[in-house]
């Protein structure tokens, strides 16, 4: 959705670039934030209070969606793009795998984002069970809006993180993903020092409320990496083959996350979290490769400029 918008409004209203960044911070504090703060809310209220069921938040979302379709179809403008670019499915993979054959700076930002994104919908299926480990009474909905805050202050931080000349993008993503990976640790550490509680129901224990916190920061990394990876990306992948080469990635990135919720039963939770906590720390490590190639070209290209400007100065005469 925000690569269309980009698309869009930016590629072919002629916007200025600086409003990138800004545009991909705010998408991410408002709709991916605040949006689902307001969700969780009203899911827990009419599970809890209204106490209509379970299922009432997905009937809720069917109505909302519903009406938003309304909205989109009798407001919006579809965008056909150019037709002189129109491209079969093949040719368009062609064209993606030369690509990211061709520059190692895209086939490291598409595993990056992959291995973040598997690691994310992982967990996405796994802090229930981590919190309710034996069917305790914990408030999902006030959880999921806790999370959506820490993703917004995230988004927000990394707003003003993208403003600034130092650190760059490159450099203090290593930092995030060391985090998220140290985050997704802790309920092999907490299962490991505090021992799991054996009652059935009740309220959340200790070693949920440290998770719970460790879940948070993840989240608070989660809304600092999708602006931060959308500004990269617009600097490394070209744009007219940018959706393509991202899709090339989701394509194990899907069976990734297929497999996992397969096996979901099959291995211990805290086997899952330590995977991903794994990937987190791939992650981190390409970020620094990333990081090391973006400064080399920089420095060839400002070398090169230095050898033209004294190639093209008079000589002076004696």
């Amino acid at each position: 959705m925000l690569k269309c918008i980009f698309h869009f409004f930016f590629a072919q209203r002629g916007f200025e670039q600086q409003w990138l960044s800004l545009t991909f911070s705010k998408a991410i504090f408002l709709g991916n934030g605040l949006i689902a703060i307001v969700s969780g809310l009203f899911g827990n209220f009419l599970v809890d209070i209204a106490s209509l069921g379970p299922v009432a938040p997905f009937d809720a979302a069917a109505c909302i969606l519903a009406i938003g379709m309304a909205i989109i179809l009798s407001s919006w403008g579809e965008n056909y793009g150019d037709p002189s670019d129109n491209k079969d499915l093949l040719s368009q993979f062609k064209g993606a795998a030369v690509a990211i054959a061709s520059d190692e700076k895209i086939a490291l930002l598409g595993a990056i984002q992959s291995l973040f994104e598997g690691s994310m919908y992982t967990f996405v299926f796994l802090w229930t069970p981590a919190l309710s480990p034996n069917d305790e009474e914990i408030p999902h909905g006030f959880i999921f809006a806790t999370f959506m805050l820490a993703s917004m202050l995230g988004s927000s931080f990394a707003s003003r993180l993208m403003a600034r000349s130092t650190p760059r993008v490159e450099s203090y993503m290593q930092i995030v993903f060391l985090v998220s990976a140290a985050s997704l640790l802790l309920p092999i550490v907490t299962n490991f020092f505090i021992a799991p509680s054996e009652v059935k129901g009740g309220g959340i224990s200790l070693g949920s409320s440290i998770q719970l916190l460790g879940f948070c920061a993840f989240e608070g990394c989660v809304g600092i990496f999708w602006p931060s990876i959308m500004k990269m990306r617009s600097q490394y992948i070209p744009e007219e083959a940018r959706s393509t080469i991202m899709n090339f990635f989701r394509i194990p990135l899907n069976i990734f996350v297929c497999i996992v919720l397969y096996n979901v039963n099959a291995f211990p939770i805290t086997i899952m979290f330590g995977m991903c906590s794994i990937f987190l720390f791939v992650a981190a490590v390409l970020q620094r490769r990333l990081m090391v190639i973006t400064d080399k070209s920089k420095s060839d290209e400002w070398t090169s400029m230095k050898e033209r400007d004294v190639e093209t100065e008079p000589l002076n005469d004696d």
